[in-house]
């Protein structure tokens, strides 16, 4: 080779050297360090190793197998694994819908540790067994090395609260009697699976504060909804605070429990409850007014169990209107000001937003007048809340010429059904004749909350539609309904004049009564109080199977929640069928979906570990949503 061609060669080589892109910066590991990614509820990462050009990329990473296949076959009738996983401390854990508790590694999935409470698997329970996630709590006066100064709580289906040590997964000695304490004390049940904790504790101001799930529509003397809260170190109960404690003391009524997860507020010492209705659900003549701080979003003082402020959602609720997803705290810049806020959605498919320290709306409510004229001895109350942004995220009204069906029989036969009942909007009461409840009591928003991007000022909201029919029953005739009607969801409201039936509005196919979408994930600006943008949720794919082709963009009712990241992406599975999707964030396109073993009626998680971004979500089915049911977690990433 002549000197010229070595000169270049050599100047070839520097080129390409100089043009070669610079090495990327590593990325910054990201925890999800709560059920709601913060303390706050807000499922939102700043993780953007993902974004909408690459998302199409992400291939399973690992794969996690709980087991529950084949340790609890049968109960898996009667399960929903709707866990999301953390990541805290350098290690990953969660919880099956029996309460196995699991550390793992965030790389590969593999255990760590286990730990099984060994429940009853041979009960049920009203809300199925189920699980939605652990806590972790890192003891600020123990030395980093010493056995339980990292802890995780679990709460357990069958009531009790244990803190485990995060490094080995033994119970922690000193927490109560060898690490367990029961975390409804003194709680009395008509049976013995009445009453169940379905959603993660919280831990701030040094104690940890538990809900609870009761049976609905059993009695009218139903079990305290009383949240407990216990030292996080030694388990001694320091407070204890009832929903009702506030109401007229002559009323008789019970519940008004909180079953969904909480929020904290750790600057200023708050947590932030969503309670229940009242018992019994669907008739309150024993129970005039507004049942005390039930149907509310409550703030207390963690350290003492105090009231900050409460602010009620449905009055004299007759329609299992509960509060039922976590209140999401975040910085709200509606009209202008930026003020510290809770975003609160509701099965109404409503969207409350409220002052962090006072509890007044930020964005205005107004009491707009209601249907009237309920049952013999029903007192309604006149008026219900509405915030005037944004509109509802779920229809609320329909006629019976707006029946859905695939053919003119199909449609017909809806039709048929709307016009038999009573029907005059929301809350219209419940009657003997049968009242349509529009959205359903598990319609709008539930469990799954929201995804808050605090940047953008932009909420996340999928929401399910579905038409209820509840019939209220004189109460001599409840047992002779539920005979002749043994596969109808039936409860006896006990001590009540009327008991209830309660059934969804199908076609003769199988198919809901009202008009699609079924399923639809929303963005709503909190700025402005307007929906950006909003897409169907879901296809029929795995409820029918080819049934998508005719169904297209009728979405599904759905169970789960969305998170959002900062690479501009939406994830959410929730719908009933076995994907988890990805939508961005900006425009509501779906960008891409990983199919996935089973239903996953779940939020999903986010993390980055060594520089890789993960997405995790549980996909196990639903009991309810009777959608396929499996026992696996799983991981999604970019390739390495």
């Amino acid at each position: 080779m002549t000197r010229a061609q070595l000169l270049l060669s050599a100047a070839l080589v520097s080129l390409a050297a100089c043009s070669r892109a610079p090495t990327p910066p590593p990325v910054p590991d990201v925890d999800w360090a709560h059920y709601g990614g913060d303390a706050g509820g807000q499922r939102f990462s700043p993780a953007a190793q993902i974004t909408p050009k690459n998302v199409r990329g992400l291939k399973v990473a690992w794969r996690y197998v709980t087991g529950d296949l084949s340790t609890h076959a049968e109960a898996l009738e009667h399960a929903a694994f709707e866990a999301t996983p953390i990541l805290a401390g350098g290690r990953l854990y969660l919880c099956t819908p029996f309460n196995v508790a699991s550390a793992h590694d965030p790389a590969t999935g593999r255990a760590l540790w286990r730990f099984d409470p060994k429940i009853d698997a041979t009960r049920r329970y009203p809300n199925s067994f189920n699980c939605r996630g652990v806590t972790y709590w890192r003891d600020p006066a123990t030395p980093p090395a010493a056995p339980c100064a990292e802890r995780v709580f679990m709460a357990t289906n069958d009531r009790r609260l244990f803190a485990l040590d995060a490094a080995t997964g033994k119970a922690c000695a000193g927490f109560g009697h060898g690490g367990v304490v029961d975390a409804m004390p003194g709680a009395r049940l008509a049976r013995p699976a009445g009453a169940q904790i379905t959603s993660a504790p919280v831990v701030v101001a040094g104690v940890v504060i538990v809900g609870s799930s009761i049976d609905d529509n059993q009695r009218v003397h139903e079990t305290s909804g009383a949240v407990h809260t216990f030292d996080a170190v030694t388990g001694a109960l320091r407070w204890s605070y009832d929903p009702l404690s506030g109401a007229d003391p002559t009323i008789k009524a019970g519940a008004a429990n909180v079953w969904a997860p909480m929020s904290v507020d750790e600057a200023r010492g708050l947590v932030f409850l969503p309670t229940s209705s009242p018992s019994p659900d669907f008739y309150g003549a024993a129970r005039p007014g507004d049942a005390g701080h039930a149907n509310s979003v409550v703030a207390l003082h963690a350290a003492t169990g105090q009231l900050a402020w409460a602010f009620q959602t449905t009055h004299h609720d007759v329609w299992d209107y509960d509060v039922p997803a976590q209140p999401t705290l975040g910085v709200v810049g509606y009209g202008g000001v930026a003020r510290p806020a809770v975003i609160q959605t509701t099965k109404q498919g409503l969207v409350f937003t409220l002052d962090r320290e006072s509890g007044r709306p930020i964005i205005p409510v107004e009491e707009r007048p209601v249907p009237q004229g309920g049952e013999v001895g029903e007192v309604l109350s006149p008026t219900q809340p509405f915030p005037i942004a944004p509109a509802p995220l779920a229809p609320n009204r329909i006629r019976p010429d707006e029946a859905y069906g695939l053919t003119p029989w199909d449609r017909d036969a809806c039709r048929k059904l709307i016009a038999g009942a009573r029907n005059e909007g929301i809350y219209t009461p419940p009657s003997t004749k049968g009242t349509i409840l529009y959205p359903f009591t598990g319609g709008g928003s539930n469990w799954g909350g929201i995804a808050y991007d605090a940047r953008r000022g932009i909420a996340f909201v999928n929401t399910s539609s579905a038409l209820h029919k509840v019939t209220l029953i004189p109460a001599a005739r409840v047992e002779a309904e539920e005979k002749a009607h043994p596969h109808a969801e039936i409860s006896p409201q006990a001590g009540a004049a009327f008991g209830m039936r309660r059934e969804v509005l199908r076609s003769p196919l199988g198919l809901p009564c009202n008009p699609p979408p079924w399923g639809l994930l929303s963005a709503v600006d909190m700025t402005t109080g307007k929906i950006l943008w909003r897409t169907p949720l879901g296809t029929t794919r795995d409820l029918a199977p080819g049934s998508q082709f005719f169904t297209k963009g009728v979405g599904t009712p759905n169970f789960g929640g969305p998170i959002v990241t900062g690479g501009g992406l939406v994830f959410i599975g929730a719908a009933m069928d076995n994907y988890l999707r990805a939508f961005d964030a900006m425009s509501g396109k779906e960008l891409w979906k990983g199919r996935l073993p089973a239903g996953g009626q779940a939020t999903p998680m986010t993390y980055v570990w060594k520089g890789r971004q993960y997405v995790v979500i549980a996909a196990g089915g639903h009991a309810k949503a009777d959608t396929r049911r499996g026992d696996q977690v799983v991981a999604f990433a970019l390739p390495d």
